[in-house]
C-alpha cells in the first residue's frame, strides 16, 4: 500500500508537516517495500484551492491514505470523492509518523479537521 506523509522537507528523517494543502513536500512511502520518494507539492504555493489541488497530484501517485496533521474541508472533501483514507499525526518525524501508521496507531479521520485557509493563511 502507498501512503502520502506531508513534510517539510524531502528527507524522512526530518518533521512531517502538520498542513496538508500547504506542506512543501509528499512523501510517498509503501508499506509492502518500504520504498519512499519525496515530490514537491504543486499545491504549496498556490494562490486558492490548495487542498484539492494537492489531493488531485497525490492520486496521480497511487496513494491510498494520506497522513497529516489537520485537512480544512475542501481538502477533506476532495480527499473523500478521490477515495483516499485521511490519517491524523501530531508530531513526529516522517519516518517516526510512517511507524506509527504502520503500528495502527494513527487515527483515521471522517471529516475535516480545520477551517478553510484561503492564501495559507
Amino acid at each position: 500500500m502507498k501512503v502520502v506523509i506531508t513534510a517539510t522537507s524531502n528527507k524522512i528523517d526530518q518533521p512531517f508537516s502538520p498542513r496538508f494543502g500547504r506542506a512543501d513536500y509528499f512523501i510517498v512511502f509503501d508499506t509492502e517495500t518500504k520504498e519512499w520518494e519525496a515530490l514537491v507539492n504543486p499545491g504549496a504555493s498556490a494562490r486558492g484551492g490548495a487542498g484539492p489541488l494537492a489531493v488531485q497530484f497525490i492520486t496521480q501517485t497511487g496513494a491510498e491514505a494520506v497522513i497529516s496533521g489537520r485537512y480544512g474541508p475542501n481538502a477533506f472533501n476532495a480527499l473523500q470523492a478521490a477515495g483516499l483514507k485521511a490519517y491524523i499525526a501530531n508530531e513526529g518525524t516522517v519516518e517516526e509518523v510512517v511507524q506509527q501508521f504502520l503500528d495502527g496507531k494513527l487515527e483515521q479521520t471522517f471529516e475535516a479537521t480545520g477551517d478553510e485557509m484561503h492564501g495559507g493563511h
